[in-house]
């Protein structure tokens, strides 16, 4: 009987063989291709003085259109209003890494305690459904809360108590916008977590009873442990997205409270490009945005790779 060569099947052997999976995927890799990486070949205009009106087709605009080399990013580092929208985007994701992060976790390890699966799966099914919801709605029902004509501005104003709007309060909107973050999306990263522990083995959980470990004790040296990696890989992704903090919730938001506090990067280079229309000086803001995100997730890489972690990809 001839002896069957054991080896590495070759890219035709596992083309062959994964084709299903493969034209399953050539959906999505189409889509991330038309939308995500095409698109990148139009940042050539923040070198140019662009002109879309020079042509029909803006593709034969950009080839048509002068070259002026860094005189956008000049321009851009002398702006005040870009050092603000920067100043704004870098408090905004501190206060949301400090006090959106940690939430979801907490509430995933709240729900994994409950014992009875129909009060966890009631309780997980309302965490999650506000992230369903339109940011449109999200204000709308901070205003009836919050608002000059909410609920507590009506309750005080019973009782003498005039001007409660935290809706349009400068001072107040950095908390407003976090918390509306908070309540919005904080399901779906309990969904994620609890994912990760429904994989953790119930023997870790009897071993550590049996050693007289009690209910926080397990927590901090069973569950945190086995949430660790989680935890590791969307922090990353989480810096890595520290300069996009909510476009359509700050634009919805940013008449009532000014440009001062609302301005963010992203509504900076709508307002620039898209209102202003000034391509060329948006698509420089934008390009500024992605080259500092994408060494934010480096570094983030780097040290998750320091504590030890996978993170995004492996070293």
């Amino acid at each position: 009987m001839p002896l069957v060569r054991q080896g590495r099947a070759g890219p035709r052997a596992r083309l062959r063989r994964d084709r299903a999976l493969v034209l399953m995927t050539l959906p999505a890799l189409l889509l991330v291709l038309v939308f995500s990486y095409v698109p990148v070949l139009g940042n050539v205009v923040a070198f140019q003085d662009y002109d879309p009106y020079l042509s029909e087709n803006g593709f034969t605009a950009m080839l048509e259109s002068p070259w002026i080399g860094l005189e956008h990013f000049e321009r851009l580092l002398s702006d005040p209003a870009f050092w603000r929208a920067v100043e704004n985007t870098l408090v905004l994701f501190l206060l949301q890494l400090v006090l959106f992060f940690p939430v979801p976790i907490g509430l995933a390890l709240l729900v994994n305690s409950v014992v009875r699966p129909r009060v966890r799966a009631v309780a997980q099914a309302v965490l999650y459904l506000p992230h369903f919801f339109s940011w449109v709605l999200v204000v709308t029902v901070f205003q009836q809360i919050l608002g000059g004509a909410g609920i507590i501005a009506q309750t005080l104003r019973r009782y003498g108590v005039e001007g409660f709007d935290l809706m349009t309060d400068p001072g107040f909107f950095k908390i407003l916008v976090t918390s509306e973050g908070v309540w919005k999306d904080a399901g779906w990263g309990v969904v994620v977590f609890l994912a990760a522990l429904s994989a953790v083995s119930q023997d870790l959980y009897e071993a550590a009873a049996m050693d007289g470990a009690g209910r926080w004790r397990r927590m901090w040296h069973v569950t945190l442990p086995a949430l660790r990696p989680v935890i590791a890989l969307l922090l990353v992704l989480r810096v890595g997205d520290a300069l996009t903090v909510g476009f359509e919730q700050l634009l919805l938001q940013r008449d009532a409270v000014g440009p001062d506090a609302a301005e963010v990067l992203d509504t900076y280079v709508w307002w620039n490009g898209i209102r202003n229309q000034d391509f060329g000086y948006a698509a420089a803001a934008g390009l500024v945005k992605g080259v500092v995100g994408l060494g934010l997730v480096l570094a983030a890489n780097k040290a998750a790779h320091l504590m030890g972690e996978q993170g995004v990809y492996r070293k």
